[in-house]
């Protein structure tokens, strides 16, 4: 697909978006367009910038310099009048009026989306709030609060959703309860932002990953390409006859193994060995499992974590 053709399609386009504080850069040349459907996994440190960047998608504060375009406008001044009802946010730091009742806050906000206060029971419902529905705030817990903050987020089925550590607060049932409403929300079409230090939630729930560290982005595109780039090694356990399995991989002179125990042996590779590897664990005798491990969004992190501070690459080293 041509460039042009992708800007058009896009929900979000940033060219070179910078952020300066007093003198400090928060944000410095980050690139990024987001298509109808797709969720975007944005990773980084505390301060990394993950916060700015999406307060500048919303049009909260402008940039420093470079272009932001959101649902082909440019965002500055905040996303008002009929745009509202296109997009939903929910902060990291919820807050709502203590004194004010869950229904009361939801159909606060429904009017100041122009969406149906009619709907808003039924929104509580789906974020398992409808007991709580008529409880002032002050009495609400925080995993009741974060739920109401995400009831908010969802208002009018919103075609952008920006979810700043959505699930701090929840319990593991209703983070479940979260990820299938956000899945959902993506089926229908809506792009999806999320930012969240719970990488292994986050992982299954996410197309794309962008990294940021120190304002700049070390790392984006899918979890596939990721693995490719940092060329972290690839684990493989095989249970049974662990002799014969390593006597007959003895000739793949990158493979590293070791004894787990008795009768499994975990075998290191890099990728470009994955395949050959577990042709010849399939044709050895006395093989009665095999499980493969991928490098996780944990491991990717963390490679690239490293190398951001290091200015080296380190994919082929870990063990």
């Amino acid at each position: 697909m041509k460039a042009n053709a992708m800007t058009e399609d896009a929900i979000v386009s940033l060219k070179e978006i910078k952020k300066s504080y007093d003198g400090v850069r928060t944000l410095d040349g980050i690139d990024l367009e987001l298509r109808p459907g797709e969720a975007l996994g944005l990773i980084g440190h505390n301060g990394a910038g993950k916060t700015t960047l999406m307060k500048i998608i919303l049009g909260l504060i402008e940039p420093s310099a470079g272009k932001a375009k959101v649902f082909g406008m440019n965002p500055s001044g905040g996303l008002h009048g009929a745009v509202a009802q296109r997009w939903g946010f929910l902060p990291e730091a919820v807050n709502f009026s203590g004194a004010m009742s869950g229904l009361e806050a939801l159909r606060f906000y429904a009017r100041l989306k122009g969406s149906d206060v009619r709907k808003c029971p039924e929104q509580l419902a789906s974020v398992g709030l409808t007991d709580a529905a008529h409880k002032r705030l002050k009495a609400y817990s925080k995993g009741m609060r974060q739920r109401l903050g995400l009831a908010q987020a969802l208002l009018g089925k919103p075609e952008l959703l920006l979810l700043d550590e959505p699930t701090t607060g929840l319990d593991p049932d209703f983070t479940r309860t979260f990820y299938r409403l956000i899945d959902e929300r993506r089926q229908a079409g809506a792009a999806v932002i999320l930012s969240s230090h719970a990488l292994a939630e986050l992982e299954p729930h996410v197309d794309r990953l962008l990294v940021l560290q120190q304002g700049k982005c070390i790392a984006q595109g899918d979890l596939s390409a990721l693995r490719v780039q940092t060329g972290l090694p690839v684990r493989i356990r095989v249970s049974g006859d662990d002799g014969a399995v390593r006597e007959k991989l003895a000739d793949l002179a990158d493979v590293q193994s070791n004894r787990i125990n008795g009768r499994t042996v975990e075998f290191i590779c890099p990728p470009e060995q994955k395949m050959a590897l577990i042709e010849l664990v399939c044709r050895t005798r006395g093989v009665e499992d095999l499980q493969i491990e991928l490098p996780n969004l944990d491991r990717i992190y963390s490679h690239y974590s490293k190398q951001g501070n290091t200015g080296k690459a380190e994919g082929g080293t870990e063990q």
